[in-house]
């Protein structure tokens, strides 16, 4: 057997040191970053969650207001049911981003507006629908973005 002189074994020891450091370290960074894409993942997944249910309910929201203005069917067409679903939007637009917060809070302003005069005006129809269509690419925009 070979006998280590005292340089080779703190040689040795300052080695193994330096590969502990380094594996220390390069776990660290590992766990930082696993954490970070984490983090990112789910709040992306938030997002094409909130984006999709937003343009489910602007979607919704259309057909209700077709029904109102064009089959003047009250029921398919009920204002209360465009009241929550404006609200529901308003709700979820800030989750996807603030340009489409700010889209929707037009559209909430706008049927605060118009509500009552979408079974017989075409014009009030033609705004609502418009805002319905800012929100939905400002969703689209977002959600294209994402990876």
């Amino acid at each position: 057997m070979k006998r280590l002189t005292l340089e080779q074994i703190q040689r040795k020891i300052i080695n193994y040191q330096i590969v502990v450091m380094l594996s220390f370290i390069f776990g660290a960074m590992g766990f930082a970053y696993n954490s970070w894409r984490y983090e990112h993942n789910e709040q992306n997944n938030n997002i094409r969650i909130a984006s999709f249910q937003i343009l489910h309910e602007l979607a919704s929201l259309e057909q209700n207001i077709y029904a109102n203005h064009y089959d003047h069917d009250r029921h398919k067409g009920s204002p209360r049911d465009g009241w929550v679903k404006v609200g529901l939007i308003g709700d979820l637009a800030p989750l996807i981003s603030p340009e489409c917060s700010t889209a929707s809070q037009k559209l909430k302003s706008d049927w605060q507006k118009l509500w009552q005069k979408v079974a017989d005006d075409r014009q009030a129809t033609d705004i609502l629908v418009q805002d319905i269509d800012r929100v939905k690419e400002r969703a689209r925009e977002v959600l294209r973005s994402l990876y």
